[in-house]
């Protein structure tokens, strides 16, 4: 491996093999550009793209294609005026139906008028759009419905909702997702950059680096991998844009920062560049895979959206990983050291980390309660993290589609009056597929199930072998109060009718919550026990991966604990997704350790010369700097989630942004030196590191030449003390 490392370096620090592997990178950048564009047409946003393969309501899809009719996907057009419809409300409705069957829409079989409420405040029409599995249609024929009826006016309300409503207010939301979320994350990170940097040049090799290198690859593969078969929907899409943004800025940061440092004590810039890939390469290597493993993980879960964004995000890190520890250092190389100004690290100056905000910070809170009290400042900081996780008390994963968008959604809206006004499931009656033989006994056993508000007789379908009738509950179908009905449902027709099946709207999220559930308890250990792994190799320590995996978990926990209390009293949502917990989970414990290895790496290298307690300090000063950059860019590029009206991408956001910044200010900066200076040595075992403690000789450092200042020119850190 090492051998390995070593040319992959001299090749591209070469002074002549780095215009090669620039060239490269370009090369992969044009080809890739017309396939990472084809992406947004490639991503899959229907009914059946989340569920699990396995979930009677999925396999109720499946089978819609044997029954006349029996895929339409209603629309329905809602009028309401709280004090009662007008004759002239009336006629806006019959003109409406005349309008929509003019049309002439090839999907849309009937326009058929509902009865008016038994208040007299509301009637109804139902457009079934018969379009089968294409559901680009569906969606352009219900705007066109929006479009055709009239608005109301003096206080009458007309809302276009059900499940076509529904089905286009959804995905008008990921509607170009990923340009906005390109645009808004290329925004944040060239903000964050030129404050971190406070140079109008350096700033834009990152950026170009992360997006051109990363984020393009990156974009095609996952479009190639959609050419393959693989469901993609735009959720996934977006977060991996945001993903490779945010960790590619990270890397990159790193990279940089340990480049500076090494500009300092080497003349010529390749020489600088090499040995700074020596020193950080290994930990954005160490990240890369950590996160890489981890979100593959992913594809051992049930729920199709889970399993989608494993590979897709594990592609993004990947890539990015790699375009970071090549193409970024030869784009580096490609311009002089003024490329700093006008913070321009010349040969022999003193290094400002040394002297820094975070070399003083380590010698003021080191130099106090932490080095003289480490046992406690650890126990009172792991007490505030775990009262903060008090919080997951209140945790409530059983977020309805009522409940999905923020601020006014038309088919959310006309729902609402819907349910007010028509009692039971008017608009979305589960389905229920059961041998042919059995019809009339199960239709008898589901008008017994509590929660039942109606078995329509005219509803039974007959095919070959199979039946399909409708169910309507007396529960709104898009709460999760229908749940409670679903369950003994299934459970009834199945003792009446093995095999019966049960779908529609309400089984479909039931099926989703209880899939997000299970892989939760399935996925989230396994990510765990990666990181474990990959950071045991690392540091070659036992004690060490342990401490550092249960800060990381202990972190996430408060942040969660914390992030559900903030949603229900501050932003007034009413649940969070049943898959945010596993999604956060993977992407905290992966991404959180990278500051963490980033820190202790470092610590460890320091360790060989310094002793742990001020090999600590000295890490602590020169990575602080960097890191805490990685963590604002980070998290900046998280909360750009928040430009689109979902909650669930709102709350994502927000736990990934928080718990980002919570592990960097607080337990990198505070929990985890405070650990190491608690155990010392034993934090290395079994390692030999464990056996001693103290300054001692690095032997892999040696002078090489006298700088101008008159200090020691080195290849490697600095010299040990004997050395000197």
């Amino acid at each position: 491996m090492n051998s390995i490392a070593n040319a992959v370096t001299r090749v591209v620090t070469g002074k002549r093999t780095k215009w090669l592997v620039l060239l490269a990178w370009v090369a992969i950048a044009l080809v890739s550009l017309p396939l990472a564009a084809k992406l947004n047409g490639a991503t899959t946003n229907d009914q059946k793209s989340s569920l699990p393969g396995n979930a009677q309501s999925a396999r109720i899809l499946g089978l819609q294609g044997r029954f006349p009719n029996a895929d339409a996907i209603p629309a329905i057009v809602l009028y309401q005026r709280p004090g009662g419809l007008t004759a002239r409300d009336r006629a806006l409705v019959a003109r409406d139906a005349a309008a929509v069957r003019a049309l002439g829409l090839p999907g849309v079989q009937g326009v058929f008028p509902g009865s008016p409420s038994p208040d007299g405040r509301a009637t109804y029409l139902t457009v079934p759009l018969t379009t089968g599995a294409d559901l680009t249609r569906t969606i352009a024929d219900t705007q066109k419905i929006a479009r055709t009826v009239g608005t109301g006016d003096g206080g009458l309300q007309v809302r276009v909702t059900g499940p076509a409503g529904f089905l286009a207010d959804t995905v008008s939301v990921f509607d170009n997702i990923n340009t906005k979320l390109l645009f808004a994350s290329v925004l944040v990170v060239a903000v964050l950059l030129l404050i971190t940097y406070r140079s109008p040049f350096l700033w834009l090799v990152p950026l170009l680096s992360v997006g051109l290198f990363a984020d393009v690859p990156s974009r095609a593969l996952a479009y190639l991998l959609a050419q393959s078969g693989f469901r993609i929907d735009g959720e996934v899409a977006g977060i991996t844009i945001v993903l490779v943004f945010g960790a590619g800025t990270d890397y990159a940061l790193l990279l940089i920062s340990r480049y500076r440092e090494e500009l300092r004590r080497h003349e010529d810039r390749h020489e600088a560049m090499a040995r700074a890939l020596h020193r950080a390469g290994p930990a954005i290597l160490a990240s890369g895979l950590t996160v890489t493993v981890a979100l593959l993980t992913l594809l051992l879960s049930v729920l199709t959206s889970n399993r989608s964004l494993g590979p897709v995000a594990a592609i993004g890190i990947a890539t990015t990983m790699i375009a970071m520890l090549t193409a970024l250092p030869a784009f580096l190389l490609a311009f002089p050291r003024g490329i700093f100004w006008p913070r321009v690290p010349t040969y022999g100056s003193a290094a400002v980390e040394e002297s820094g905000f975070w070399a003083k910070l380590g010698r003021r809170l080191f130099g106090t309660s932490v080095t003289r009290r480490p046992r406690l400042v650890a126990l009172v900081t792991m007490a505030v993290l775990a009262v903060m996780a008090l919080g997951l008390i209140g945790l409530k994963p059983n977020l309805s589609q009522l409940d999905i968008y923020r601020g006014k959604v038309q088919s959310v809206e006309g729902q609402k009056i819907l349910a007010q006004s028509y009692p039971g499931e008017l608009s979305a009656p589960a389905d229920v597929v059961v041998p042919a033989a059995r019809a009339q006994a199960t239709m008898a056993a589901a008008r017994a199930v509590p929660g039942v508000a109606e078995v329509p007789p005219g509803s039974l379908q007959t095919s070959g072998s199979l039946a399909r009738f409708q169910v309507v509950l007396s529960s709104d179908p898009y709460s999760t109060a229908a749940w409670q009905t679903i369950a003994p449902l299934r459970s009834s027709l199945a003792a009446v009718a093995p095999g019966a099946l049960v779908g529609g709207t309400a089984a479909r999220s039931l099926d989703v919550h209880n899939a997000a559930v299970r892989d939760t308890f399935v996925v989230a250990p396994l990510v765990l026990l990666v990181v474990l792994l990959v950071l045991g190799v690392l540091l070659r320590s036992i004690v060490a991966p342990v401490m550092l995996t249960a800060t990381v978990l202990l972190s996430f926990l408060a942040s969660l604990g914390f992030s559900v209390v903030v949603f229900a009293h501050v932003f007034g949502f009413k649940g969070i997704d049943a898959g945010t917990p596993l999604g956060t989970f993977v992407f905290l414990v992966a991404l959180g350790v990278d500051y963490n290895i980033f820190l202790m790496t470092r610590v460890r290298e320091e360790t060989r010369r310094l002793g742990t307690r001020e090999g600590m300090l000295k890490a602590l000063a020169v990575t602080g700097g960097v890191i805490t950059s990685a963590g604002l860019v980070l998290a900046g590029t998280f909360a750009v989630l928040a430009v689109l009206p979902l909650v669930v991408l709102t709350e994502f956001g927000f736990i990934v942004a928080f718990d980002v910044l919570f592990d960097t200010f607080v337990v990198r900066t505070v929990l985890v030196p405070a650990l190491t200076l608690w155990l010392g040595p034993r934090v290395w075992w079994p390692s030999a590191l464990a056996r001693s403690d103290g300054p001692r000789a690095d032997p892999t450092v040696h002078v090489s030449r006298v700088a101008p200042n008159g200090e020691a020119a080195l290849h490697g850190e600095a010299l040990g003390p004997a050395e000197t």
